[in-house]
C-alpha cells in the first residue's frame, strides 16, 4: 500500500478575505443597452463570456473581448458598450469592502483589464457555480457563495503573477473617512454659501454617487441633508438669540428665499420660524 501525506506549511490560520458579495448578474446585449457613465461604492468584476465591445473609464475607451476580466475599483466612473455585430455577454460580481492594487505605480482608485483566456475553464466554472447557488438558494447558499468568491479572488491573484493584490480595507476606509471629514468641515465653515453636490464632489475627489453613500455612512446624512440640517441649526440659534427678521436669517444661513427657508424650517422643526421664535420667548418668560 502506498500512502502520501501532504502537510500545510503555514503554522497559523490564514486570514479570511474581508469581502462581501452584494450581487451577481448575467447580461447580454440585445439592442436596448443604455450606456451611461456611473460609479459605485463597491468593486465590480466583469468577465466577458462572449462578444466584443468597449469600456469607457473617464475620458478613455478600451476594447474588451471574450475572456477579458475587467476590474473596476470603487468610485471609478465607467460604462460599457457592445458591438452590434458581436454582442457582449458577461457576468458581473459586485463586491463590498474590497479594492485592488495593480502595482506601485498605479492608483488604487483605478481599473485594469486582464486576458484570462488561459484560465477560461476554471474561471467560468467558479462564476457559473456562483450563479447556480444564488439562483437555487439552497441551504447555506450565502456561505457557499462567499467561499467561492474567496477562491476566485485568490485564483485571480495567482493568474496575474501577483501584480494584483488586495488593498487593506482599513486603509481604504480611513482614506474615505478623511475625504468625508473634509467635506463635513467645508460645509460647517461655508454653509452660508451656495454649496452644490458637484462642488462637494470636486472637493472630495469622489463621484457624486459614491460621495452620497460614503457621507451617509460617515454622518448619517447625505451631504445636502447635512447642509440643510446645519443651516436649520444655525437659524434656530439666531431665532433664539438675535433680533434679525425672518428674511435676514434666511439670507444669513444660506437659503435662497424667505419662503423656501420657512418651508424647509417647518418641515424639519414642525413649526414656522416665526412660531418657533414666539414659542421660545414664551418658554423663556415662564
Amino acid at each position: 500500500m502506498s500512502n502520501n501525506r501532504y502537510s500545510f506549511n503555514s503554522k497559523g490560520k490564514n486570514a479570511k478575505i474581508n469581502a462581501k458579495l452584494l450581487y451577481i448578474t448575467s447580461s447580454k446585449y440585445e439592442g436596448d443597452w443604455s450606456s451611461v457613465l456611473h460609479a459605485h461604492y463597491f468593486t465590480e468584476l466583469f468577465y466577458v463570456l462572449h462578444g466584443t465591445g468597449k469600456f469607457t473609464v473617464g475620458g478613455n475607451s478600451f476594447s474588451v473581448k471574450e475572456n477579458n476580466l475587467v476590474i473596476i475599483n470603487p468610485n471609478v466612473e465607467h460604462t460599457e458598450t457592445s458591438l452590434k455585430s458581436s454582442p457582449l455577454e458577461y457576468i458581473v460580481l459586485a463586491i463590498e469592502n474590497l479594492s485592488f492594487s495593480f502595482g506601485p505605480e498605479e492608483s488604487e482608485n483605478s481599473f485594469k483589464i486582464y486576458n484570462f483566456s488561459p484560465y477560461r475553464q476554471e474561471t467560468e466554472f467558479y462564476l457559473k457555480a456562483l450563479l447556480k447557488e444564488i439562483k437555487v438558494k439552497g441551504l447555506k447558499y450565502e456561505t457557499i457563495c462567499q467561499d467561492i468568491l474567496e477562491i476566485l479572488i485568490i485564483e485571480m491573484i495567482r493568474h496575474t503573477n501577483y501584480s494584483l493584490s488586495i488593498s487593506s480595507s482599513n486603509t481604504y476606509s480611513k482614506k474615505i473617512n478623511k475625504e468625508c471629514g473634509t467635506v463635513k468641515r467645508y460645509i460647517d465653515a461655508n454653509y452660508k454659501q451656495n454649496i452644490t453636490l458637484d462642488l462637494l464632489s470636486n472637493i472630495s475627489h469622489m463621484s457624486k454617487y459614491y460621495l452620497i453613500h460614503s457621507f451617509q455612512n460617515f454622518t448619517g446624512f447625505s451631504p445636502i441633508s447635512y447642509l440643510i440640517k446645519k443651516r436649520i441649526d444655525e437659524s434656530r440659534a439666531l431665532l433664539e438669540s438675535a433680533d434679525y427678521s425672518i428674511a435676514q436669517i434666511s439670507e444669513i444661513t444660506g437659503f435662497s428665499s424667505p419662503s423656501y427657508f420657512s418651508q424647509v424650517f417647518k418641515g424639519q422643526v414642525g413649526v414656522s420660524p416665526a412660531e418657533y421664535r414666539k414659542n421660545f420667548k414664551i418658554h423663556q418668560a415662564t
